[in-house]
Formats: structure tokens, C-alpha cells, sequence
């Protein structure tokens, strides 16, 4: 692993967690946490992601709660509030850093639940963007009054390779959308199709908290490594 540096910036007023390898990287990922913010775990998300040689701009959701300081209660009602297009328009934010200041020459998105939706409606809508990682994506039907936007629809949009890696018991995404996600990215005329399927995975399996059921901890030792393989094929020159 790559030795790295890592702590909290601000970038144009917005709150965001930065991990880059120690000399630096022409590649980079953006990631979109899921409902527990920047937490304890993200952040080893975004170390792993520095490790293999890619910088990590992680989005902060919550602009300062996350699970390390926050009950899960009062995040979903901050999940309730969040807005698409703000959170598109922040996210864009975090883009114009990682190709300006940072001169990250690629950069890919992943997301995790709520982020994995994000992250496939972000592909769709920014064509800088080098790929699309979606974890167990919250696409409910019919979808929560603040969803405005089609993350499925959209989906058909992405012109980058795109991995989406679904629990096979989400109870979020259950596997009709998920049929229709999968049909919809295979339409594409251009990007690169990965979809992997975890059967009994639940919503979230790649969280810590769910690992004590072993077919999540074991869908996540299984798909990690193959994730981080892909965002450095897709994002490393």
C-alpha cells in the first residue's frame, strides 16, 4: 500500500475529507458517503482508495454530523431534507477542485446507499466524469418525496464505465429496479457494464454494523478489492 496523507479541507464553503497518496496521483475518486456521513469508516474508505495510489475528495453530506458524533435518528431526518440538485451542485464543486486545484487529470465517483444513487445520477450529468461505482444504491419505488430526480432513467445518460454491486436482499432496491437499472445500462451505446449480484446481502453490506451476518462481511471481503481494482483501471493514466 502507498503511504498516504489525510485530514478534513474546506473547499469553497463546503466541508469535504481529502486522503492522497504521499507524492501525489493524476488519478482521483469522489466519494458520496452514505447516510452516516464522513464517519470512521468512510474515511477508511477514502485511505484504502489513497492506498492503491488514487486521491479520495469524499462529500460531506451533513456539512459536519456524521455517525461518530451524530444518533442515526437525526441523520435520517437530515437524509429527509437533502436536496438532488444542491447535492448535484456541491458534488460539482468538489469536481472543479479535484481538476484545478488538486490537477487530478481523471476522477470517478463512488457512492454508497444514498451516495450510490447520487453517484450514478452524477455520471449522468457530468461528463468528466471516468466512472460510476454504485453500492447497494437506495433507488426505492415509489421513491422518497425529496428524490426529484429518475436515478434510473438517468442511469442511461452515463457515458463511463460504470460497476454497480446490489445486495441481493435489499429491501431498498428490490430486484425489479434492480432488473431495470441493469436493462438500462446495457442499452448504453457507450461505457462499460459491471454488475455483481451478493445473494442474502442485505441494504448496507458493506457497512461494519452489518457484518455480524456473515454473508455481508463476506459480500464485502469479495467486493471491495475488485471495486478498487476497477477505479484504478478506469482512473490511473
Amino acid at each position: 500500500m502507498t503511504d498516504i496523507e489525510a485530514e478534513f479541507v474546506h473547499i469553497a464553503g463546503l466541508r469535504a475529507y481529502l486522503a492522497r497518496p504521499l507524492g501525489g496521483a493524476t488519478g482521483g475518486m469522489l466519494l458520496l458517503p452514505m447516510i452516516t456521513g464522513i464517519d470512521a469508516q468512510v474515511r477508511e474508505y477514502a485511505h484504502d482508495i489513497a492506498g492503491t495510489g488514487v486521491t479520495a475528495l469524499v462529500w460531506d453530506p451533513w456539512h459536519g454530523p456524521s455517525a461518530d458524533d451524530s444518533s442515526r435518528e437525526e441523520l435520517v431526518e437530515l437524509m429527509r431534507d437533502l436536496d438532488d440538485e444542491k447535492c448535484l451542485a456541491e458534488m460539482a464543486t468538489l469536481l472543479d477542485h479535484a481538476f484545478g486545484e488538486l490537477r487530478l487529470e481523471k476522477v470517478g465517483v463512488i457512492g454508497w446507499c444514498l451516495g450510490g444513487r447520487l453517484a450514478l445520477i452524477l455520471g449522468a450529468r457530468d461528463t468528466r466524469v471516468a466512472n460510476v461505482v454504485a453500492y447497494h444504491p437506495s433507488i426505492a419505488v415509489p421513491p422518497a418525496p425529496n428524490h426529484t430526480i429518475d436515478a434510473v432513467e438517468q442511469a442511461g445518460h452515463v457515458a463511463a464505465p460504470v460497476m454497480v454491486l446490489h445486495a441481493g436482499a435489499d429491501t431498498i432496491m428490490r430486484a425489479e429496479t434492480f432488473a431495470n437499472l441493469q436493462a438500462t445500462l446495457q442499452q448504453r451505446e457507450t461505457g462499460a457494464t459491471i454488475t455483481h449480484v451478493y445473494p442474502g446481502a442485505e441494504h448496507g453490506f458493506s457497512s461494519r454494523d452489518r457484518h455480524g451476518n456473515p454473508v455481508n462481511a463476506d459480500a464485502y471481503a469479495v467486493s471491495w478489492p475488485q471495486a478498487l481494482s476497477f477505479i484504478g483501471e478506469t482512473v490511473k493514466s
